[in-house]
């Protein structure tokens, strides 16, 4: 997806719809395919999402989890999912992107935030993620929406930090 020539990208992301979607959706594959291909490009040894812990269409809907996505005039610029764990009370977010064309307007927090209500509208009272030190960008949103930074609690193989943040 990319804005049209002379589109003002700083206009913030007021006509950004976020929706629960079904994994297997098109629009889902093209945001998880850019994702990956971001990822492989960013990464120091690539990336490759068969050595990554799994997020599979299963566990992307409920009640196992949810998958969002985000649009803007129809078109997807995003997206982010959660996998329950320990039988609900702890969500992993997983598969976290934001189309290069929507970044620094604030979409990455709000889909961030959108995130952490489904977690906790499922009965969630803690998030975790893990990262990769490339994610520079992400590490500094995670931090300053009171993600706190914890030991491995998971093997992911492209993984530096590992981040929880408890909800109310």
């Amino acid at each position: 997806m990319n804005v049209p020539a002379g589109a003002p990208r700083a206009r913030g992301m007021d006509d950004v719809e976020i929706v629960e979607t079904d994994p297997a959706d098109r629009a889902v594959r093209y945001c998880l395919r850019s994702f990956f291909a971001e990822l492989d490009e960013h990464f120091d040894q690539g990336f490759d999402v068969e050595r990554s812990i799994s997020a599979n269409d299963d566990q992307l809907r409920r009640p196992a989890g949810v998958l969002l996505i985000a649009r803007r005039a129809g078109e997807p610029v995003g997206c982010g999912a959660l996998v329950a764990r320990e039988g609900g009370r702890v969500c992993d977010i997983k598969r976290m992107w934001v189309d290069g064309d929507a970044r620094g307007v604030g979409l990455g927090r709000r889909l961030l935030g959108e995130l952490e209500a489904r977690a906790s509208a499922m009965g969630a009272h803690q998030v975790q993620l893990e990262t990769n030190r490339a994610l520079v960008a992400a590490i500094n949103l995670y931090r300053s929406a009171g993600y706190v930074e914890v030991p491995a609690f998971s093997d992911e193989s492209y993984a530096h930090h590992w981040f929880v943040k408890r909800l109310r």
